[in-house]
């Protein structure tokens, strides 16, 4: 009688950074987008996982067990052998990712998790993470050394052994791991083994999110300073003379956007280039689709416009959005073609965004406009229908049910015929959860960004009116008109019809905040902070 033995999945030890996802390290997040489990640290955020993982990826939670009651290190490095041991029902190329917070190797106990793979006879591999203690002391604007520097000292305020005394020297950084109940006691053992008095101290918070609060003092202050900072969680705590340095060097902190959470009324596909340029600027975003993507009732017209392209039937076809790239290639998926069918057809899109949706799929439009991004500006520069040099007189435009007769009557005054095809319909998206549409109402979000008049009307009827405090942006003159018919005053309107754009012009709102504040003697107020003081006041 034979037996079967389970190979044991493979282990990842992965560093997950500080806390800015985008600090995740390229090797990190290849293994968390390849991972079949993956066990989270007791800090480690979850919100890595939704970002990176699969959808199916099984989630092992080590910060706690079955009770509640947090796991020691050896219940920890227990729990990841069994849990390896398990994934190998999976196949042998199963994988799991030990999810650490900051760097694995500092304060994390890989020592004893990798060990215990080890004489287990599980495979693993290390994949170095960004630390806390560099980035930050980074992202607060202090360099752990400077000319005078003799060395850096990383220290847990948690372990009741260190011996201060042999960092009571004035040339040497102190970097403390803390929690707001272990931080003071820290301080003043440091102080009272020999610590000048008179070194300044940085505490920080949430380091390298949007959250982020940095405050400074000295070690004689500790006590008092701590009582009234209302600091708490973990922390990282610098001691020292770059301390002095934040002052000039502050950069995350004064971002023109830093802290504020912006309502973007759009569908997950289409918000990645604004939430990432928002988180440029240091905000967070919250997306809210305003608006389902869905195909047409009827899809005959949509196949016969296919065919059409496949025999040679158009000698251009314009895309004017990125949903109708995605609605043309999936009836070519469906139908068993690909990207070649288009050899010998023109291809125009209407702005940036449309055309590197067509990059993606390996086509390279021929046209797409060097100046307005919209159907105007896609008519201005289509050429005239020329028969001794157009062999066929026939454009194929794939659009949205609701799309206006803009560009087809400008193409066919300007000698073109043109198959008006519905690719998709656009309807109201369902309502957003309660505590989303509170906070709309509410005036928790510093600002909305609104890309269409679509969103505008959509985002009205599904959530509210944005709260009179909440910052309204818009990405043209039509869709602030819209936003002005319901009631909303615009404040911020970019000066290019791009989401970039409108969120560049955010951000340039943001400085003009700032500035105000600064030249008022005033300490910077988010939007938000602001709404139980009544209405703001309108800026240009």
């Amino acid at each position: 009688m034979s037996t079967t033995t389970k190979t044991p999945a493979a282990v990842a030890f992965v560093g997950s950074g500080p806390g800015d996802p985008g600090l995740l390290t390229v090797r990190a997040a290849n293994l968390l987008r390849r991972a079949d489990v993956v066990v989270l640290d007791r800090v480690a955020r979850a919100d890595f996982v939704a970002r990176f993982a699969r959808e199916d990826a099984e989630i092992v939670d080590a910060g706690h067990g079955d009770t509640g009651v947090p796991l020691t290190t050896a219940s920890r490095a227990k729990l990841v052998v069994r849990t390896a041991k398990a994934a190998g029902k999976l196949g042998k190329d199963a994988l799991v990712v030990r999810l650490m917070d900051g760097d694995p190797a500092t304060f994390n106990g890989l020592a004893e998790e990798a060990t215990a793979l080890h004489k287990a006879g599980i495979p693993f591999e290390i994949v170095p993470g960004v630390s806390a203690a560099t980035a930050v002391p980074a992202y607060a604007g202090i360099p752990l050394t400077h000319n005078g520097s003799r060395g850096v000292h990383v220290l847990s305020a948690s372990d009741s052994k260190v011996d201060y005394a042999r960092s009571a020297a004035a040339d040497t950084t102190v970097v403390l791991f803390a929690t707001a109940e272990t931080l003071g006691d820290a301080l003043v053992r440091l102080r009272d083994a020999g610590r000048d008095g008179e070194t300044a101290v940085s505490v920080t918070t949430d380091g390298t999110t949007i959250h982020q609060k940095t405050h400074t003092f000295t070690l004689d202050e500790t006590e008092k300073a701590l009582a009234g900072s209302g600091v708490t969680g973990a922390v990282v705590a610098v001691v020292g003379a770059p301390v002095s340095y934040r002052e000039s060097l502050s950069w995350w902190e004064n971002k023109p956007l830093f802290g504020w959470n912006v309502l973007v009324p759009r569908t997950k596909d289409q918000a990645g280039s604004m939430t990432d340029r928002l988180g440029d600027f240091g905000a967070s975003s919250d997306i809210v689709p305003t608006i389902s993507v869905e195909p047409p009732r009827t899809p005959q017209q949509m196949e016969r416009a296919i065919k059409g392209l496949v025999t040679g039937r158009y000698e251009w076809i314009g895309f004017t959005s990125q949903n109708a790239v995605k609605a043309v290639r999936e009836k070519f998926e469906e139908f068993g073609l690909d990207a070649r069918a288009f050899a010998g057809l023109k291809i125009a899109a209407v702005g940036g965004v449309t055309a590197d949706a067509l990059r993606e799929w390996g086509l390279e439009p021929d046209l797409v406009p060097s100046g307005e991004q919209s159907a105007k500006g896609l008519l201005e520069e289509w050429p005239e229908f020329d028969e001794q040099l157009d062999p066929i007189n026939r454009v194929f435009l794939p659009r949205a049910d609701i799309a206006t007769d803009t560009l087809v009557a400008g193409l066919q005054e300007i000698g073109w015929e043109v198959d008006d095809v519905t690719a998709y319909r656009t309807v109201r998206a369902a309502p957003p959860a309660p505590e989303v549409r509170e906070a709309i109402k509410s005036g928790k979000f510093d600002a909305v960004c609104f890309t269409s008049s679509s969103t505008v009307r959509n985002l009205v009827g599904i959530a509210g009116k944005p709260h009179a405090t909440t910052i309204v942006a818009c990405i043209g003159p039509a869709t602030a008109k819209t936003a002005e018919e319901h009631g909303l005053r615009v404040d911020v309107m970019s000066t290019e019809p791009s989401a970039e754009a409108l969120v560049d012009a955010l951000a340039d709102f943001g400085r003009s905040l700032a500035l105000s504040a600064a030249e008022a003697g005033e300490a910077v107020r988010r939007p938000s902070e602001r709404r139980t003081t009544g209405r703001r006041k309108a800026k240009a």
